[in-house]
Order: C-alpha cells, then structure tokens, then sequence
C-alpha cells in the first residue's frame, strides 16, 4: 500500500518547470529527447518519485507515475 493511499490529500510540492514536464508527457519517452535542463528537472521528479526510470533496449526511457 503507497502512502498516498493512507494519507488523504498527500500532495508533493513541484515547481511550474516541474509540473509542465509531468503535464507534457503522456506515454513512455526516451530521456534523450529531452534538452539538459529538463533532464535535471526529470531527476528532481525521479527522487520525488514523481517520474521512473526504465531502461529498455540499452536506452533510458521515462514515465510518469500515476497518482
């Protein structure tokens, strides 16, 4: 059980860069498609465990996890 599903209202804080990304992906996406400073905002949304790192095929993909 996640604790988002013990704790009612449990939100993470995200800042608008951080919430565009999580807003403007919507499927599985190579983590090379994105420019430098997205892929530090991307790592930020991984440690919040906002965002998950999956390696397919030798490549990093990203996804965004559903809440």
């Amino acid at each position: 059980m996640k604790i988002n599903e013990l704790i009612k209202g449990f939100n993470v804080f995200t800042t608008n860069e951080e919430r565009a990304i999580l807003e403007s992906m919507n499927d599985i996406t190579p983590l090379s498609s994105f420019n430098e400073r997205e892929r530090v905002i991307i790592t930020d949304l991984v440690r919040k465990s906002l965002i998950t790192k999956i390696v397919y095929n030798n490549q990093i993909m990203v996804k965004k996890n559903e809440l």
